[in-house]
């Protein structure tokens, strides 16, 4: 099956190149192109088959959630000049990750299960089921890891380390819960619920940006709305629109990402069945179906936007 792996240009003034797990980035001084490839990553660790139009689908929905949300915070992308493609500012990314959860799901329901009430500094109420709603929306960072996983931190410890200024984090955190409120209402409108959602930012020029992506299914966990209070009686399991579904396919496979762990084969099938999954995130989320797109030429495309960005 088709994919983008990975891409491997060569541009005229190019000052550098870096390959993060899902993106190929190339920069040209004070501004970069970042490439959407096909590359899938779970627990931290890049599955060993791309997805056919995972990397458009995502690129495309963050670029209409950034254009949505820029009036609130200043965001990095200069022009999306390809489905594949951003371009934007270079910024210096914070060394962490602001994780802003509005019900009890994913990670923080199974800490709370193991009979946490505290996660990341931020004490949690008793009585609370798996999916619930909070109370008020919370902040949990993580930092990030160059290497390995990253892990939950507390906002005391993030200025006790001095890993963000303490005015710079009071704005991130500020900013964090704009987005959140901004997403929620925008999730709405696509009859779902914004469950939990991580932001990155950096800076540029002493300015802080929103970077990366933005309310994409891949950073952010979503419920339908339809049926949540049903099921939540019912004590069923929600239905999601997140990559939520690779994490549980891997989880029944025997990989959390754990030493000594195994990936599961990657048949085509699977492969396919998730390609699928990303297709129908990119109608619920945008209202419109993704057009066919010819992998023979798709590298020549991408790339040849890049060289017109460049003249």
């Amino acid at each position: 099956m088709q994919a983008i792996k990975e891409t491997n240009f060569n541009f005229k003034g190019q000052t550098g190149f870096y390959r993060g797990k899902v993106r190929d980035v190339y920069y040209f001084g004070d501004t970069m192109a970042m490439v959407a490839s096909d590359r899938i990553s779970a627990f931290d660790v890049i599955l060993p088959k791309a997805i056919p139009d995972k990397g458009r689908v995502l690129n495309q929905i963050a670029a209409r959630n950034l254009q949505a949300t820029k009036h609130l915070v200043p965001n990095w992308v200069i022009q999306t000049p390809d489905p594949n493609v951003t371009i934007g500012f270079k910024c210096e990314p914070f060394a962490v990750e602001m994780v802003v959860r509005g019900y009890l799901a994913g990670h923080a329901a199974r800490e709370y299960k193991a009979g946490k009430r505290v996660l990341c500094g931020v004490a949690l109420p008793e009585g609370l089921k798996e999916n619930d709603k909070l109370p008020a929306p919370i902040i949990t960072p993580t930092t990030k890891a160059k290497v390995g996983h990253d892990e939950d931190i507390s906002r005391e410890e993030i200025l006790k380390r001095g890993i963000v200024s303490e005015a710079d984090y009071l704005q991130l955190e500020k900013y964090a819960l704009l987005l959140f409120e901004k997403g929620t209402q925008l999730a709405n409108e696509r009859n779902l619920i914004l469950v939990d959602t991580k932001y990155e930012f950096g800076k540029h020029h002493d300015t802080i940006y929103l970077i990366d992506e933005v309310h994409t299914p891949d950073s952010s966990r979503y419920f339908y709305k339809e049926g949540y209070e049903e099921r939540q009686r019912k004590g069923e399991s929600q239905k999601q629109l997140s990559k939520e579904f690779v994490r549980q396919w891997l989880i029944e496979n025997g990989f959390q990402g754990k030493d000594g762990q195994v990936i599961p084969e990657m048949t085509d099938e699977i492969v396919r069945s998730i390609s699928d999954r990303y297709q129908e995130l990119y109608y619920q989320m945008t209202g419109e179906k993704l057009a066919p797109v010819n992998y023979d030429t798709i590298l020549e495309r991408i790339e040849q936007s890049i060289v017109n960005y460049l003249k």
